[in-house]
This record gives structure tokens, C-alpha cells and sequence, in this order.
């Protein structure tokens, strides 16, 4: 059963601000003005909040749900595909993997979603909030986990990691696509989601982004890339306001209980990678509205902090360095794919380029590998997360982040790209063409927040031989370190995205893995915890061995072998600051957690070693 209700459109903004908190400052009784649900549906029998009637197995299915119609599908058949998606994206779902067993849960939760587009003060472009509220939500023990999509994910890109702990507990979860999400728009035909996921065009009116773009202007517009707002300077506000928006949910939702508000409602805020970092920064806002924050693998940026380096910093260094440099490492240490084999000639070109413009040393490709691998080394990364690197090189990640932050922390519309990128649809040679109706209509579902994928590519307009794309990557890479007009208007962006301190004490737990490759906990964890901890005694440090960023790619043989899953550790870190503020518990301990990876078997709960 999936029936809507569609609700008067009223985009109430909370415009001011409660005092600021401190350690005794008192919770706000109210957050009113808030953001009411546009649509609410409700999702039993066949369906359920948590898989969308898909279980273990759906999940698991190599395919994701079909489309009756491929060109024209359902809301509710885009949403199921949306949970499919994101589900595989986050969690890793492998039979060897035990999830549903060993930790996590993919039992049916009947109950209804409340959803909207919400603005924060000042941005130009909504975010998406969604709250679920499961039919058995306790209404005597008011409980809401807000959860930040990671990386650039939509609505749903959290919910494998608070709607397993959350739903089958009784308490609502609240989401945010913290102004990333996958609302693209077709520059071709006008044509983008509207809240429920389906298609409409500008002149209809109701679009969930809707760019500000030169007259026949061609491609695709992304929301986190073109909206103007550099939403990551916002992480923190997007989570406050889905928190605002869940009260206002829950009033609806149990009239009979109402008011909800934030001093007769537990608030916990959970995410990882770029949700971990958004949950922190919402450590920061005012009012003393959060009681507790989970944060895994968290992106974050800790300035005058040592070791702290910007994740363009960081992602502009390893686009160029890291091919290179990973052939200095012994070819049996690196995990499949990539197939070494396969990139070894692409990657020695890139040596071999690097050399010709002067970025490393050396006459052979031994010599310019270890020169590229000592430039690494001494910027802080570790051998581990080189390694864990690999993989993120093989699927061209490094590049795909760097060329949608350089856009969005610039505050760049469709086609001012200071590099020359833009986005398209793609012909099998890279060249750009317009997109079919099946691809335009499942953006919203299968899209990941950046290209490429669904369709979607990267378009380089600096690309030439004999390395194709490293005259852009040296462009994305100036603009880190150089002093134009450009680069300074980049860099301001990135300031814009520092973190502050907690604004009172309350339960933190910071979990992240000491192998991740993506966002290396030297460059932004570490430093973050040393700093917050002077302004929030009670916070948490959690580090686990062999333990990399994606827990999605854990289901590939040689991954799941070598690296345990991140999620058990956030599971746990909820369970106890949970119990901390029921009272039965004292705060956890700082951890170095030496789990076991499953090598060539299950994953078993004795091998994770969580703390308890």
C-alpha cells in the first residue's frame, strides 16, 4: 500500500535564532515557525519504511526494481528504486558481509513518510527533508534520529545508516540531502523532479532545483555543482532545520501528543563521510536543541589544526599524484579491482607526464613513482590509505569530486565552470549528446549526486594527449593553491566550509576507519577531535583497523577480505550514547578498536571487537 496526501505547500522558514547554548543552557521549548510536510504517504503491507517491501533479497538482486513504463515511472516506483539504490550504495549487503545477522536490520517497518522542499535562510535552492515516522513510533519515549545523506546522495542516501537503528526501535527519522542530492535538471528540454521524484518541467513549476542558466544553454545542471549556494558551508543548518521539520511532522502525524518540541523530544544526529561531517557542524548551531551526535569517517575541516587539510586540498592532490604513485607500492598489496595489469600503463604514463610538467623526478618509472609517492608521504598520507586509493583512482573518483566542488565551493552556475567542466549525457567516445527519456526520468533515482553515473558524464573541455585529462586536473588542482581571481574565489568557499566548536556538551562519538582512502582520518578527524574536545569534554574517538571508507565495496571479494564494515561501529555508538542519556550508562571510552577482517569467510560479530 503507498497512498499520498498532498498538503498545502507552505515553505515556513524559522527565521530566528534562540540564544546561544552553553554547558547549562536550557533546551528551546520551540522552533516555530516550521517547514510544514507537502506530501505525506503511507507505506504498509508490500511496502515498509526501511526497504520498501524489497527485504534481504531485494536488495541484494543484482538489478534494481524495473519501471513499468521506463520513460514515465511511478513516484513510488522511483522511490523504491531510490532505497534500492542507496541501500547497495552504503551498506555492504554480500552474503559473506552478514549484514541482517551478525549487526543491522532489514525487518519491515510499516508507517508513513512526511516530505518537503525547505530552504535555508539565504540559499536559492531548497534541500530535500523527509521524515519516517514508523507506525509503532513510542509517542512515550519521543525519539528522533536525524541522519546527512553522504557524499552528495539524495534523500534517502542515510537511510541504511540511521532506518536500521532508528525505525525498529519506535523513534522517526528525519533526513536531509544537505543541498546536494540528485535533482538534476535537463538544460535540453527544461525538465527535472519535482518533490515526489517525477518529471515536470520549469513552466510547470513545483521543481526541487531549477538553475539559473544562460538562455539554450545544453547538458545537465547539477544541484550540488550549480545551485550557487556552496550548500556545504550549510551542513549544519540543513541537519537543524530536517530536525525542525520532524517536530512539525510528528505534530501531524500524533495530534493527540502534540506539541513536539526540542525540550520533550530526544534529538540524536548521525551520518557518515560528508553526513558525518554535516552532523558535527550541526554540533555548532545554537540553542542547545541536540542531544547526542554519532559521526563516521565525517569530511570535515578543523582549521589552525595540525594535519588539517581541505578535502579539495587533499582529492586535487591524489587526482594527480596517486596514479603514479601507487606503482611504488609492491603490486600484491594493492586490492583488486583495479586489475594492476589493466591500469599499469596508464598509470606509468602518468608518471611520465608528471615528469614532463615538472610535478615529479626521476628518468625511469620507478625513479618518478617513488618521487610522486614520497610527495604523498610527506603531505600525511599513509601507506594504508594509499592503498584503500586505489580504488577511488580506478573509478576516476578523485577527479569527479574535485570537478563538482571546484563549482560549488566557487559558487558557479551552468557553464562558468572556471576549469571549462560541465556535465552531459554521454555517446560511448565521451561526446556529448542529449539524454533519452528512460535516463532523464530515473536521474532522480539512480544518480548518485555527482557524475558520473545514471547517464550522466563528465565533460572535459581541456582533454588532449598524451594523458587526456591531466591538463583539467593541473587547472582543478591551481585553483587549491593559486592567485587568481578564480582560485581565491574557490578558496573563500572552502574557508566557508571550516568547522566550528560544539556550542554545549553533550554525547559525541567520532568513528573512523585508520585505512580509508577517501577521506584520510589524518587530514580531518584527528585534528577535528583534538580541537572540539576542548569545547566538548564529552566527546568520543573511535579508530578501526583495517577498516576503509566504503562499505558498499566490501561485496567485492578482495575488499570484503581485507577491510570490516564501518556500520557496525555507528550501530554501536548509537546504542550507547543512547543508553547514556537514559542514564544507564556512562559515556564510552576512546578506542583503538583492532577488528578482524573476514578474509575468506563470514563476517562474525566477535571479529568487529566493538567496544562495550
Amino acid at each position: 500500500m503507498n497512498a499520498t496526501t498532498r498538503l498545502p505547500c507552505a515553505l515556513l522558514l524559522a527565521s530566528a535564532l534562540v540564544a546561544c547554548g552553553t554547558t547549562s543552557a536550557p533546551r528551546p521549548t520551540a522552533s516555530a515557525p516550521m517547514i510544514e510536510p507537502q506530501r505525506v504517504t503511507e507505506h504498509r503491507g508490500t511496502d515498509d519504511l526501511l526497504t520498501a517491501g524489497l527485504g534481504l533479497e531485494g536488495l541484494r538482486a543484482m538489478a534494481p526494481p524495473a519501471f513499468a513504463d521506463a520513460a514515465n515511472p511511478t513516484s513510488a516506483e522511483l522511490r523504491r528504486r531510490a532505497i534500492w539504490n542507496n541501500w547497495r550504495g552504503i551498506a555492504d549487503l554480500s552474503p559473506t558481509g552478514a549484514y541482517g545477522q551478525a549487526y543491522g536490520s532489514v525487518a519491515g517497518v510499516p508507517g508513513r513518510e512526511y516530505s518537503a522542499l525547505a530552504k535555508v535562510p539565504g540559499a536559492t535552492q531548497p534541500h530535500r527533508v523527509l521524515v519516517q515516522v514508523p507506525d509503532a513510533f513510542d509517542a512515550a519515549r519521543r525519539c528522533v534520529v536525524v541522519a546527512a545523506s553522504s557524499g552528495s546522495r539524495g534523500v534517502y542516501g542515510a537511510i541504511a545508516v540511521a532506518g536500521p537503528w532508528a525505525l525498529p526501535k519506535g523513534c522517526a527519522v528525519a533526513y536531509t540531502d544537505k543541498g546536494a542530492g540528485t535533482d538534476y535538471f535537463d538544460l535540453d528540454t527544461q525538465q527535472a523532479a519535482r518533490e515526489d521524484g517525477t518529471l515536470a518541467t520549469l513552466d510547470d513549476g513545483g521543481l526541487a532545483f531549477a538553475p539559473d542558466a544562460p538562455v539554450g544553454a545544453s547538458g545537465v545542471a547539477v544541484k550540488h555543482a550549480h545551485s550557487r549556494d556552496n550548500p556545504e558551508a550549510d551542513w549544519g543548518r540543513h541537519v537543524k532545520q530536517a530536525a525542525e521539520f520532524a517536530l512539525s511532522a510528528l505534530d501531524q502525524a500524533f495530534p493527540q501528543a502534540a506539541p513536539f518540541r526540542f525540550d520533550n523530544t530526544r534529538i540524536i544526529a548521525v551520518g557518515i563521510s560528508n553526513g558525518g561531517g554535516a552532523v558535527l557542524r550541526a554540533s555548532e548551531e545554537e540553542g542547545g536543541w541536540l542531544d547526542a551526535v554519532v559521526a563516521g569517517e565525517p569530511n570535515i575541516l578543523a582549521v589552525d589544526a595540525p594535519g588539517a587539510r581541505s578535502l579539495y586540498d587533499y582529492t586535487t592532490e591524489a587526482a594527480l599524484l596517486m596514479p603514479c604513485a601507487l606503482l611504488h607500492l609492491p603490486a600484491e598489496s594493492l586490492p583488486q579491482p583495479p586489475l594492476r595489469a589493466q591500469v599499469e600503463p596508464l598509470w606509468a604514463a602518468r608518471c611520465a607526464t608528471l615528469k614532463a610538467a615538472g610535478l615529479v623526478e626521476g628518468d625511469t618509472t620507478p625513479a618518478q613513482a617513488e618521487s610522486a609517492y614520497r610527495q604523498l608521504r610527506d603531505n600525511g598520507w599513509t601507506d594504508a590509505a594509499l592503498t584503500a586509493g586505489a580504488l577511488s583512482v580506478g573509478f576516476d573518483l578523485w577527479r569527479a569530486v574535485a570537478v563538482t566542488y571546484a563549482s560549488a565551493y566557487g559558487r558557479y552556475g551552468v557553464g562558468e565552470h572556471p576549469c571549462g567542466f560541465a556535465f552531459s549525457a554521454q555517446n560511448a567516445d565521451f561526446s556529448a549528446r542529449a539524454a533519452s527519456d528512460a535516463e532523464r526520468a530515473a536521474w532522480w533515482a539512480d544518480g548518485s549526486g555527482i557524475p558520473p553515473g545514471a547517464g550522466v558524464g563528465i565533460v572535459d573541455t581541456k582533454l588532449a594527449p598524451p594523458d587526456f585529462t591531466l591538463p583539467g586536473l593541473q587547472c582543478l588542482r591551481a585553483l587549491n593553491d593559486g592567485d587568481n581571481e578564480d582560485a581565491r574565489r574557490v578558496q573563500t568557499g572552502i574557508a566557508e566550509t571550516a568547522a566550528g566548536f560544539p556550542r554545549t556538551r553533550r554525547p559525541v562519538v567520532v568513528i573512523h576507519g585508520l585505512d580509508d582512502g577517501l577521506v584520510p582520518p589524518a587530514f580531518s578527524s584527528a585534528p577535528y577531535v583534538e580541537q572540539a574536545r576542548i569545547a566538548n569534554p564529552d566527546l568520543r574517538y573511535w579508530q578501526v583497523r583495517n577498516a576503509q571508507h566504503f562499505d558498499g565495496f566490501l561485496a567485492l571479494p578482495a575488499y570484503g577480505a581485507r577491510y570490516v564494515p564501518l556500520l557496525p561501529y555507528v550501530y554501536a555508538a548509537l546504542d550507547q550514547v543512547d543508553a547514556v542519556l537514559d542514564g544507564t550508562r556512562v559515556l564510552p571510552a576512546n578506542a583503538l578498536i583492532d577488528a578482524r577482517p573476514r578474509g575468506a569467510g563470514n563476517v562474525e560479530a566477535s571479529q568487529l571487537a566493538i567496544p562495550r
